[in-house]
Protein backbone atom coordinates (compact mmCIF):
# COMPACT_ATOMS: atom_id res chain seq x y z
CA UNK A 1 0.00 0.00 0.00
CA UNK A 2 1.50 3.09 -1.14
CA UNK A 3 0.48 6.70 1.12
CA UNK A 4 1.64 10.06 -0.16
CA UNK A 5 1.81 12.57 2.67
CA UNK A 6 1.61 16.38 2.40
CA UNK A 7 2.51 19.05 4.66
CA UNK A 8 3.74 22.85 4.58
CA UNK A 9 0.00 24.56 3.85
CA UNK A 10 -1.09 27.51 5.60
CA UNK A 11 -2.36 30.71 5.55
CA UNK A 12 0.29 33.78 3.87
CA UNK A 13 0.12 36.87 3.33
CA UNK A 14 0.80 38.00 -0.31
CA UNK A 15 4.51 38.25 -1.53
CA UNK A 16 5.18 35.62 1.16
CA UNK A 17 6.51 32.31 0.57
CA UNK A 18 5.32 28.53 1.29
CA UNK A 19 6.82 25.58 1.04
CA UNK A 20 4.91 21.93 0.13
CA UNK A 21 6.14 18.41 0.64
CA UNK A 22 4.78 15.59 0.00
CA UNK A 23 6.12 12.26 1.16
CA UNK A 24 5.25 8.57 -0.48
CA UNK A 25 5.78 5.76 1.77
CA UNK A 26 4.84 1.98 1.44
CA UNK A 27 5.74 -0.31 -1.64
CA UNK A 28 7.18 2.26 -4.18
CA UNK A 29 8.44 0.92 -7.72
CA UNK A 30 10.24 3.35 -9.48
CA UNK A 31 8.95 6.74 -9.20
CA UNK A 32 8.64 8.33 -13.02
CA UNK A 33 7.00 12.02 -12.80
CA UNK A 34 6.43 13.46 -10.09
CA UNK A 35 3.30 16.65 -9.79
CA UNK A 36 1.76 19.46 -8.09
CA UNK A 37 -2.07 20.40 -8.52
CA UNK A 38 -4.14 22.55 -7.16
CA UNK A 39 -7.66 23.16 -6.85
CA UNK A 40 -9.33 26.85 -5.95
CA UNK A 41 -13.38 26.63 -5.33
CA UNK A 42 -15.43 26.37 -8.17
CA UNK A 43 -12.52 25.49 -10.40
CA UNK A 44 -11.53 22.27 -11.95
CA UNK A 45 -7.90 20.71 -11.13
CA UNK A 46 -4.91 22.63 -12.90
CA UNK A 47 -1.39 21.18 -13.08
CA UNK A 48 0.75 23.72 -11.07
CA UNK A 49 4.40 21.49 -11.77
CA UNK A 50 6.23 18.78 -13.22
CA UNK A 51 9.44 16.87 -12.69
CA UNK A 52 10.29 14.28 -14.05
CA UNK A 53 12.83 11.03 -13.04
CA UNK A 54 15.95 13.19 -15.34
CA UNK A 55 14.51 16.13 -13.10
CA UNK A 56 13.08 17.84 -15.76
CA UNK A 57 10.35 20.50 -15.16
CA UNK A 58 7.77 22.00 -16.35
CA UNK A 59 5.23 24.54 -15.06
CA UNK A 60 1.73 26.46 -15.43
CA UNK A 61 2.51 29.88 -16.81
CA UNK A 62 0.55 31.31 -14.17
CA UNK A 63 3.76 30.06 -11.58
CA UNK A 64 6.26 30.54 -13.87
CA UNK A 65 8.86 32.49 -12.40
CA UNK A 66 7.85 32.29 -8.46
CA UNK A 67 7.05 28.56 -7.86
CA UNK A 68 10.06 25.80 -8.20
CA UNK A 69 9.81 22.21 -7.95
CA UNK A 70 12.27 19.61 -6.91
CA UNK A 71 12.49 16.20 -5.45
CA UNK A 72 14.64 13.97 -3.14
CA UNK A 73 14.59 10.37 -4.50
CA UNK A 74 16.69 9.19 -1.63
CA UNK A 75 13.46 9.95 0.54
CA UNK A 76 10.44 9.46 -2.36
CA UNK A 77 9.77 13.35 -1.96
CA UNK A 78 8.80 16.18 -3.66
CA UNK A 79 8.46 19.60 -2.62
CA UNK A 80 7.03 22.93 -4.14
CA UNK A 81 8.64 26.29 -3.15
CA UNK A 82 6.00 28.70 -3.83
CA UNK A 83 7.25 32.51 -3.79
CA UNK A 84 5.74 35.82 -4.41
CA UNK A 85 2.94 34.09 -3.77
CA UNK A 86 -0.66 35.68 -4.97
CA UNK A 87 -4.19 35.65 -3.75
CA UNK A 88 -5.00 33.56 -6.71
CA UNK A 89 -2.62 31.36 -5.46
CA UNK A 90 -5.20 30.27 -3.03
CA UNK A 91 -6.43 26.76 -3.51
CA UNK A 92 -6.07 23.02 -2.06
CA UNK A 93 -3.02 21.43 -3.46
CA UNK A 94 -2.32 18.12 -4.39
CA UNK A 95 0.57 16.10 -5.05
CA UNK A 96 0.52 12.70 -7.64
CA UNK A 97 3.14 10.75 -8.91
CA UNK A 98 3.61 8.33 -11.57
CA UNK A 99 5.19 4.72 -11.43
CA UNK A 100 5.87 2.17 -13.23
CA UNK A 101 2.96 0.09 -11.44
CA UNK A 102 0.34 2.51 -10.55
CA UNK A 103 -0.13 6.51 -10.15
CA UNK A 104 -1.17 8.00 -6.59
CA UNK A 105 -2.82 11.19 -5.48
CA UNK A 106 -1.69 13.03 -1.70
CA UNK A 107 -4.87 13.78 0.26
CA UNK A 108 -4.37 17.60 -0.38
CA UNK A 109 -2.94 21.22 1.78
CA UNK A 110 -5.34 23.94 1.64
CA UNK A 111 -3.02 26.70 0.78
CA UNK A 112 -4.59 30.24 1.49
CA UNK A 113 -2.93 33.64 0.49
CA UNK A 114 -4.27 37.13 1.70
CA UNK A 115 -4.05 40.28 0.58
Amino acid sequence: QVQLVESGGGLVQAGGSLRLSCAASGSIFRINFMEWYRQAPGKQRELVARITSSTSTNYADSVKGRFTISRDNAKNTVYLQMDSVKPEDTAVYYCFINTYRANYWGQGTQVTVSS
